[in-house]
């Protein structure tokens, strides 16, 4: 029987309660399933540990979960901490530590949930967003000069692109387009205003999806990509973009997909050297923590993401087809998706689904 040893790092704020539903629902898959097992190691990292210690993570951080299987990850971010050293100190310094270069975004309308768009158009968001997730516009590379003084003061955030980063994250992507029904893969650039590293963006992006002869390939420019999401969802599969586009487009794909809540997101290393980390998107939501209603479907889908990454495939999708059929009877749902039902009560129903009793 196959064993997964996997790091749980709740975060902040309701990324406790997620993560704590999330590991409940995985379990219980590992157990109905019967042909693998987890093992849970939980670290108490983020922003309680920073206002103690002065660090969101201890230096050897890394070298702590770097044997695990995957990460399963909460939230970073908390009102009594600046929002940049939150970020850096856990949830990049993992990302660009381990070289997860990959950010994949699943979006699409689970049964019986209500988005903002027109039925139609709801129906037909399907899209998984690939997202340049070590460099672009989050490099980290930039600085600030002259602090405090009026007319010198200076901050700057280079955009850094590279030749290798493109290829890979655009091959990436066409490998994920290759893989589902409609084989198409939309670009996103804004290389009619960056017309240095969005130029290159474009052109490394023209000679790797020119090796795939199979997929439908079209370049859209962000801004314009907003307005295809609202208005055009059906003509959307797989999409590739830069760090930040992708960021703001992945978010915009949650929210017409019926709420933040439920948006899921993996962290990956195609080259599995190291672990994989595996996160909802909503945040640390510090105005609902310790309320006992957060959203856990997102954190649900996350691990459906960590299970298949894990090659527990049949896991993966008992537990989405759980969570389907519990947003399908639409008895318990939780505030934001329309209903009144705490974290507990949806958790409990989903696993009573993965198990095949009414909840």
């Amino acid at each position: 029987m196959a064993r997964y040893r996997i790091a749980a790092i709740p975060g902040d704020g309701i990324g406790r309660e997620v993560i704590a539903a999330g590991k409940a629902v995985v379990e219980a898959v590992a157990g109905a399933d019967g042909g693998f097992d987890v093992a849970f190691e939980d670290f108490d990292w983020g922003s309680e540990r920073y206002l103690e210690t002065g660090a969101m993570m201890p230096a050897d951080g890394l070298d702590a979960i770097a044997g695990m299987d995957a990460i399963f990850f909460g939230s970073a971010g908390d009102p009594r901490v600046p929002d940049h050293v939150s970020l850096w100190g856990l949830r990049l310094a993992i990302c660009q530590g381990f070289d997860q270069y990959a950010n994949v975004r699943p979006s699409r309308l689970l049964p019986g949930v209500t988005g903002p768009l027109r039925p139609e158009l709801g129906r037909a968001i399907d899209w998984v967003i690939v997202r340049e997730n070590s460099e672009g516009e989050y490099a980290g590379v930039g600085g600030r000069a002259h602090r405090g003084q009026p007319g010198l003061e200076v901050g700057m955030d280079v955009a850094v692109f590279t030749r290798a980063g493109i290829e890979r994250i655009v091959r990436h992507a066409c490998e994920l387009a290759r893989s589902r029904r409609r084989k198409r893969l939309t670009v996103v650039t804004k290389s009619n205003a960056q017309r240095h590293g969005m130029v290159l963006w474009d052109e490394v992006a023209a000679e790797v999806t020119a090796d795939y002869p199979d997929l439908t390939v079209d370049k859209v420019l962000v801004d314009a990509m907003t307005t295809r999401m609202v208005l055009k969802p059906g003509d959307i599969d797989t999409i590739v973009a830069t760090n930040l586009h992708a960021d703001i487009l992945s978010d915009l794909a949650s929210a017409l997909s019926g709420s933040l809540g439920i948006g899921a997101t993996g962290n990956i290393d195609p080259s599995r050297r190291r672990p994989s980390m595996f996160e909802p998107i909503h945040g640390s939501a510090f105005d609902i923590m310790g309320q006992g209603v957060a959203n856990p479907i997102g954190a649900f889908w996350t691990a459906a993401m960590m299970l298949e990454h894990l090659s527990e495939a049949p896991a993966a999708e008992r537990l989405m087809r759980a969570v389907e059929t519990v947003t399908a009877r639409g008895e318990v749902l939780p505030r934001d998706l329309g209903g009144s039902a705490g974290t507990q009560a949806v958790t409990e129903a989903v696993i009573a689904a993965v198990e095949g009793r009414n909840a």
